[in-house]
């Protein structure tokens, strides 16, 4: 009897060691993987009862070796679906929708063979012909991705920690702009592409061949830092830094998957400014979409074009509605004189989204309006249903008795005084000349909404704005009409009151934009937008500006500031 316990005794023993592994020790070893799991009352990770918390041990570590790929975003990189929209991106900003639907034709061979044979296929699709000194697409496109990517968990357990070393198996080139500028990461190890000639080859180096790797192996060696690893996966113990860690926390799967995205409120430095022509995540399906759309979105685009030249707006909004590009009004429309009275004309001040803003302020009113602008594309302006834009030139005295003159003429004109688009929900800081001409002015809210293009870019071809603005399937223009602000040019400032600085009238104008669109005034202005984005100061030529090409180039200077507030 006692034989038969012992041998089932022994049996269990056996079968509990073979499922669960060895029990652990109550202290932590070198290059010991540990696991952890999340408190559903903390948004923190927390290690096992037996060691102490994790993010403290985070937080404690001198360096922190962070793997961006399994233990920063949401989606492991495990699968090729989870980096495919990451190279899409790529390939459609930065080489087109031929280099696009060659990637998404990749795409069933992708999934069959996984792992680094698939990493290898989407970046040679992507990158290979790409000039590399004009390659900003890791810089200008992709960091607004990847930040709606981040975990908030995993961006609570990395912000503690001191020295931040970052590893991805993405090529460097195209994360290293978003964890410097956002995350603050201090070293930044990725895969690196092969140049020839100027142009990506589409091959990426081996991992560990990279020199940061080997300066930062030979940094945490030599300092004697102690490095902590952090990751999702275990495919992280292949990395050759993985090695310099004294200890490696790995996030469970099932904990991983509860993982939440991190709200734009948490964001450690405001997403004001991004380029490219996506408006969507280019997965596989939604991709394939885009490309099945395209053909009958040119087709409708001409057809909405047509419409928008030959209709009188009180048939035009009817007619486009029915297309899917339709538009709504907040409010009431100001009171305006007769189009035959000679007095002068009213200055219209809104807010600039895209290039149309002038063109659904003159369908609200529905009057005919001038808008004035600083480059515009001669394409842009043929098309134009409201007639010819008053191009600008930058110079305040020239630019200020043009829009006089159409003023004194009668005129409604509208100025968009930020002098460049933003996409988010931010306003940029307004040029206070528009306070100089007028007694009055009417702020105008104006917003849009667009699910598959924008209809605005800072490096591309901006002759193309209004077009990829008609090809959306759906779209919709706000604009709301706000009480006239008082410029005080006609005495005092109304009620007794002081004459108020132009300064102070545009910011208190966007002030008031911005509190009835629910957005945030800003500092920036369009100099700050350009540099970021294309690395020059916005500065346009006007032969290449009506030949539809980008801004001239100019040396990258150092990145926006930021400042919430609405003051000069």
């Amino acid at each position: 009897m006692a034989k038969k316990k012992l041998s089932q005794r022994l049996f269990s023993t056996l079968l509990s060691l073979l499922i669960h592994g060895w029990p652990r020790l109550s202290t932590t070893t070198s290059n010991k993987a540990s696991t952890a799991t999340t408190f559903p009352n903390s948004s923190l990770l927390q290690h096992q009862h037996q060691y102490p918390p994790m993010a403290d041990k985070l937080a404690s570590a001198r360096t922190l070796v962070v793997d961006v790929d399994g233990g920063l975003f949401l989606r492991s990189s495990s699968s090729p679906s989870s980096l495919f929209p990451y190279f899409m991106l790529v390939a459609l900003e930065a080489g087109g929708f031929l280099r696009g639907a060659a990637l998404l034709l990749l795409y069933p061979l992708l999934c069959c063979v996984g792992g680094e044979l698939a990493l290898r296929a989407m970046a040679m699709a992507a990158f290979c012909g790409l000039r590399a000194s004009r390659f900003r697409a890791g810089r200008a496109v992709l960091p607004k991705w990847f930040m709606e990517d981040v975990a908030i968990e995993g961006f609570e357990a990395m912000r503690g920690a001191g020295r931040r070393v970052c590893v991805t198996r993405m090529p460097r080139v195209m994360v290293e702009g978003f964890l410097r500028e956002y995350l603050g990461a201090e070293v930044v190890v990725g895969r690196e592409m092969k140049v020839l000639w100027g142009f990506y080859t589409g091959l990426m180096k081996e991992e560990g061949d990279d020199r940061v790797v080997l300066e930062e192996e030979k940094k945490i060696i030599v300092d004697g830092a102690d490095a902590v690893g952090f990751s999702g996966s275990l495919e992280f113990l292949q990395h050759p830094l993985s090695r310099c860690c004294k200890e490696i926390y790995v996030v469970r799967r099932e904990a991983r998957a509860k993982w939440r995205p991190l709200p734009r409120g948490k964001y450690p430095k405001p997403m004001v400014f991004h380029d490219g022509r996506l408006a969507f995540r280019p997965t596989a399906g939604s991709t394939l979409a885009m490309f099945m759309w395209l053909p009958l979105g040119v087709f409708l685009c001409a057809a909405r074009l047509l419409f928008a030249l030959t209709l009188p707006y009180k048939h035009l909004t009817l007619v486009l509605a029915f297309t899917g590009m339709s538009w709504r009004l907040k409010g009431e429309k100001p009171r305006s004189n007769s189009p035959g009275s000679r007095s002068r004309g009213q200055l219209f001040v809104c807010n600039h989204r895209t290039l149309i803003d002038p063109v659904y302020v003159s369908i609200a009113l529905d009057r005919q309006v001038r808008a004035v602008s600083y480059s515009l594309s001669r394409l842009s302006d043929l098309i134009s249903p409201i007639g010819r834009t008053v191009r600008l030139t930058r110079d305040r005295v020239s630019d200020g008795r043009a829009m006089a003159r159409l003023l004194d003429s009668g005129d409604l004109v509208v100025v968009c005084p930020e002098g460049t688009t933003c996409r988010e929900p931010y306003l940029l800081r307004f040029s206070p000349l528009f306070a100089e001409l007028s007694d009055d002015v009417v702020p105008v809210g104006v917003a849009v909404e667009a699910a598959t293009f924008y209809a605005t870019t800072a490096a591309g071809f901006k002759c193309l704005d209004a077009l990829y603005y008609m090809v959306n399937p759906r779209m919709c223009y706000t604009v709301q009409f706000l009480e006239p602000v008082s410029t005080g040019r006609g005495g005092d400032g109304g009620d007794g009151l002081p004459v108020l600085r132009s300064t102070d009238v545009a910011n208190l104008v966007q002030s008031k934009i911005g509190d009835a669109l629910g957005y945030t005034c800003t500092m920036l202005s369009r100099k700050d937008k350009y540099r970021m984005l294309v690395g020059n100061d916005g500065a346009v030529v006007r032969a290449a500006a009506d030949k539809c090409s980008a801004p001239a180039p100019a040396p990258a200077p150092a990145s926006a500031g930021w400042k919430n507030t609405c003051s000069n």
